[in-house]
């Protein structure tokens, strides 16, 4: 592997996150979100059960006070309400309240319309798939 190639692909990779980011800000900005808020809010997938804050740390990989804080602000929002975990009443869970649903899925749409990679053929992005599902799981 060429350290020259590595790092065009951290600068691709960095750079797409970026244009993406900006390209959605009003629409953020619409919902009084942060990028960092609405990925706490991505993070929440309403097809699973709602996740721990320990899980919530891990997928957003911060740490507990940051993100208590994105919590706090999503909460503030009437987004996310925090519960108590039926498997483990000593732990929280985040769940989408209807208008963190409602929203979620809006920017969801959002993101989608305006994202760079909207450029890429469906062979590219399944190619592109494959290949950033094996770096997440390595």
């Amino acid at each position: 592997m060429s350290a020259h190639e590595l790092t065009a692909v951290v600068t691709a990779t960095y750079e797409i996150w970026m244009r993406t980011n900006a390209l959605i800000m009003d629409a953020l900005a619409g919902h009084r979100l942060t990028p960092a808020t609405f990925q706490a809010l991505w993070a929440i997938d309403p097809a699973e059960p709602p996740p721990s804050m320990k899980v919530m740390a891990e997928r957003l990989h911060c740490n507990a006070p940051n993100l208590t804080f994105i919590t706090n602000q999503l909460t503030e929002r009437g987004l996310v309400e925090r519960a108590v975990d039926p498997y483990d009443r000593r732990s929280r869970v985040l769940v989408l309240t209807d208008r963190g649903r409602q929203i979620r899925e809006e920017l969801l749409e959002t993101t989608l319309e305006k994202t760079p990679l909207k450029v890429l053929t469906d062979a590219e992005l399944r190619q592109l798939i494959g290949l950033l599902s094996r770096v997440v799981e390595a």
